[in-house]
Parts: C-alpha cells; structure tokens; sequence
C-alpha cells in the first residue's frame, strides 16, 4: 500500500516538474514566487518523495536561470536592434530630404557656363594692380556671404586702434541662435581682443567674430551701422550688413563689392597676418585650444596668399576671397557658392593654372566672360 503511494506520488511529482519545467522555457521571465508556490501545494508525504521534490526544484530553478539569461540578452540585442533600427530610419529620412538650396541655385546662377568650368555660380578674378579683369561670372549678383563678413569685421576692430591686449568675455549674447552653430568658446571664455581677432578672421570663429562687435564702443547696433558706413565710403554699393559674424543671410554683397573690400583689407598688415595664418593656440583655463585656418591653401607652399577668407552658410553656398600672387601677378580672387565642399579651393587652383599657363606662353590670358557673366 504504503509502496503504491510512493510510486504514485513519485509519478505526480515527475508529472508536475514536467509540467513547472516546461512552464519555465515557454516562460522564461516568469515569477519566482510562483514556482514556490507550486512547490509548496505538493508537500512530500514521505523523506524519498521530499528529496526527490528538492532535487527536481533545484532542477526547475536552475532550468529556470539558464532559461532567464538568454532572454535578458535578447532583451539588450532586441533594444539594441531597435536603436539601429531608428537610426537608420532617421538616416533614410535625412536622405530623402533635399538639402536646402542656396541663393544662387535658386537664381538659375549654376547654369551660367564658363570656360573654366568653375564650380562657383559667381566668380571674378582682378588684376590688383592694373585692375584688369581677367575673369567674370555673374559678377555683379548680389548673394549671401556668410563669413566672408568678417573681413569687414576685422577692418572695422584694426582701424578703430582699439587695445588689442584688452580682455573679451563670452556671453550668452555671442551664442549662434540663427544657425545653432558649435562654438569651443563657452560663455565666461576670456581672451584678449587681439585673440579673439586671431580666431575670428583665421578659423571663422562666430562668437569670437560676435564679442568684438558686441564689446565694441557703443555696442553692436553702433558697430553695424560703421560696418555698413564704411562699405559706402570704400564704394561697396551692392553690399549690406546685419550682423558682424554671417551667420545671417541678410548679410549680402556681390563679387564686385567683395574684391574692392579685399583690395581694401589686403593693405591692413594685421588683416594680412591674421587670415594667412596657419594655426594658432589660445589658453581657455587649464586647456590650450588649437585651431586651424578654414583655408588649406594657405599651407601648401606653391600658393603666395596675402589675405584670405572663406565662408559658408547653406544660403551662400562656400565662398571664398583672396589676394594672392600668381605667375608674377598680384590677383584678387572671389568665388561665391561654390556647391562643393572643396570646389571653391578647386576653383582658385583652376584660375592659377590658367593664369600660369598664359604666362608661360608669354601672354596675359585672354578675358574669360561667363556665358551670361558680365564682364
């Protein structure tokens, strides 16, 4: 009797543990709780069936554990699969947008043809000292110029002879709130005004460009309006400013303009320093910030540049001035949306090719007028 009631239970038990095992890999997460409390329904009616329920328990945990951890791992591969997965939906989004057009796109200024096959919609190449042009592409449509504004910034800082050892602090006021544009400048930075002039004429530092406005006497109101005065009295007609830094697109000029502020600019020896300077260093606390000219032209050896400036902002596509020294000719280079990356750069280095080449033949390098272009 005693016997049968053994075997029964013993079968019961090996029925139930089946039954809590495969419960446990069907349902890996399931509560602990509620495994005790099946256990504890079935009491053991003798000292064999209690050690066979203990080992069987023991069984169903460990089955139970082995079962939990791959399921918390495809708990972290799917969380992870799904983070993915976003990005790439998002990336597919971005794709599928169109990048926003630039003023001269949206003018027609790139189907104008010229036979240099220049990447920029807008291009004029002068003659410092003869004033001959020597190129011309739309030259005289007025577009967005984006940091080429702070070529005027700095003449406006250089000729006001205001202390250069002066100390500058960043504020809130200097945050890019137009384009939401990075800075390594963080408000409280203090640099010098001669700093400040480095990084904003060197590596287009907008708030650098923003506290030397800001900071100037009578404040940045004052300073625009000697910004604009001052584009009046050189003979920049086509040309106005809203702010000293080009985030804006209401700051506009045309090439025309541009190479008279450049001719202008080339004859300030601290504009000339500063925008042809490969790198420089600032102390911000305890870091040293390195930075770099936005113009890699200005280290390759075969180039001799007396004054740059790049620019870029999506509604001016890249820009990009210049005084250099080409074949024995001092030239005034300006290229304005340029749709590449590196298409301005590409553009100057046509430019001197042709001019080279010119020369080498001993001539000057017939006139070359965009079909469209004035010239």
């Amino acid at each position: 009797m005693h016997h049968r009631l053994r075997t029964a239970v013993s079968r019961a038990l090996s029925v139930i543990s089946l039954v809590v095992i495969s419960s446990a890999l069907v349902a890996p997460a399931a509560d602990a709780a509620e495994r005790k409390r099946v256990t504890v329904k079935k009491a053991a009616p003798s000292a064999t069936a209690a050690t066979k329920k203990t080992a069987d328990t023991r069984r169903v945990a460990a089955v139970s554990r082995t079962a939990d951890r791959p399921a918390k791992g495809r708990t972290r591969v799917a969380a992870q699969a799904s983070e993915r997965s976003s990005k790439v939906q998002a990336a597919s989004r971005a794709a599928i947008v169109p990048a926003k057009l630039s003023f001269g796109q949206m003018a027609g200024l790139h189907e104008v043809s010229d036979p240099l096959d220049l990447k920029s919609s807008v291009a004029l190449v002068i003659d410092q000292d003869t004033h001959e042009v020597l190129i011309s592409k739309n030259d005289h449509a007025v577009l967005p110029i984006a940091s080429l504004t702070k070529l005027m910034t700095g003449l406006i800082i250089s000729q006001a002879h205001l202390p250069m050892d002066e100390p500058i602090t960043i504020t809130q006021d200097d945050v890019d709130t137009e384009k939401g544009s990075r800075s390594r400048l963080s408000v409280g930075t203090t640099l010098t005004r001669g700093e400040m002039m480095h990084l904003a004429l060197m590596s287009s530092e907008n708030r650098a460009a923003h506290a030397l406005g800001r900071t100037y006497p009578g404040g940045l109101s004052a300073f625009v309006g000697l910004m604009n005065a001052k584009a009046r009295a050189i003979g920049m007609a086509d040309t106005r400013y809203v702010e000293p830094t080009g985030l804006s697109s209401q700051n506009q000029s045309s090439a025309r303009d541009l190479a008279t502020l450049v001719n202008v600019a080339h004859g300030d020896p601290m504009l000339r320093e500063l925008s042809t300077s490969p790198s420089y260093e600032v102390a911000v606390g305890r870091k040293t910030l390195q930075y770099n000219n936005t113009n890699g032209l200005v280290k390759n050896p075969t180039w001799d540049i007396g004054l740059q400036k790049t620019g870029y902002i999506s509604e001016a596509g890249r820009c990009l001035v210049m005084q250099a020294e080409i074949a024995g000719r001092k030239l005034i280079m300006v290229f304005l949306d340029s749709a590449g990356k590196f298409s301005r750069l590409g553009d100057a280095e046509r430019v001197r090719h042709w001019v080279e080449s010119a020369s080498s033949f001993g001539g000057s390098g017939s006139k070359v007028v965009a079909k469209g272009g004035h010239g």
